[in-house]
């Protein structure tokens, strides 16, 4: 028997490493797209709060913005669009980047992933596809191009004080746990990191990894149809800090924090990094995240 059980394992491993091995790389998360009331306002969030700086932006024919671009670091960015009475502070959408796009293309569709936007150009410079994953949250899949205005400002743009030098997860709600690994973990090549929460079996999260990088989605299992405050509230991304009790005491002493819609706590204990929320000025959830010393246990009982 306990041959038998080696020779399923070795089976099962060499099988995962092959799948591994036909997925084209997932090196991480490109950049996170919130819809906004106001592009300046918001702007300022980033900007003058968190001490970011937009290296770029996108206007409409008639002149007027549509997109603002915020960066974190050379491969990361947040990106802003006007949205409306209904969509502001809402999550519209994220993106993963790959070295291979061509041949994510054709792993999407040997997959049976329908493409919402086939390769294209955007006006960035870097070429994408979009699809949707089970629950609906609209996903970009790019590859960086030398000639891109993001290639034009590498190494520039990144201020010392900004707040954070990378994103380290994009959290998501998901009405089932099983069906969106089926995505991320079966399809895309992510590999579960760490869970926690939760009663009678069922997580509050389940972190899953790319499979080529350190970056991460956070998937949050909700029951029911999310209000918007729900969608504002748990949809988020991560900055990653080294001291998340020093952020927030020196953005309190900004006197930027105006823009700050409510007051920062930093949350401890759990076997979980240190962590705090703080809210754009439509609402949506940024989370600052200090550095974990231990992998994440399944028993873990506090959620982020």
């Amino acid at each position: 028997m306990r041959y038998v059980l080696t020779a399923m394992l070795l089976t099962a491993s060499i099988l995962s490493a092959q799948n591994n091995a036909q997925t084209p790389r997932v090196l991480g998360v490109a950049h996170v797209a919130f819809q906004v009331s106001d592009l300046s306002t918001t702007g300022a969030f980033y900007k003058n709060l968190l001490g970011y700086a937009e290296p770029f932006s996108l206007n409409a024919a008639n002149g007027s913005p549509t997109i603002a671009f915020v960066k974190v670091n050379d491969e990361q960015y947040i990106e802003l669009f006007p949205g409306d009475a209904t969509s502001n502070g809402q999550l519209d959408h994220f993106a993963l980047y790959t070295d291979d796009l061509a041949g994510m293309r054709k792993h999407l569709l040997a997959q049976q992933i329908p493409l919402l936007k086939d390769i294209h150009l955007g006006r960035v410079g870097n070429s994408f596809l979009t699809i949707r994953d089970p629950d609906g949250h609209y996903i970009e899949i790019l590859q960086y191009s030398s000639t891109s205005l993001s290639a034009r400002s590498q190494g520039k743009f990144m201020p010392s004080e900004r707040i954070s030098n990378h994103i380290t997860h994009v959290g998501i709600l998901v009405s089932s746990v099983g069906t969106a690994m089926k995505f991320y973990r079966d399809i895309l090549g992510f590999r579960e990191i760490s869970r926690g929460g939760g009663g009678g079996g069922q997580p509050d999260w389940v972190n899953v990894q790319v499979p080529n990088g350190s970056d991460y989605i956070e998937l949050l299992p909700f029951a029911g149809v999310a209000s918007a405050v729900d969608l504002k509230t748990q949809n988020h991304f991560g900055l990653a800090s080294s001291d998340v009790s020093k952020t927030v005491a020196s953005l309190q002493q900004k006197t930027a924090s105006s823009l700050l819609s409510s007051p920062i706590s930093v949350v401890t204990g759990g076997g979980l990094p240190p962590r705090a929320n703080l809210f754009d000025p439509d609402g949506a959830r940024v989370e600052l995240i200090g550095p974990s010393s231990a992998v994440l246990s399944s028993t873990t009982t506090s959620s982020p």
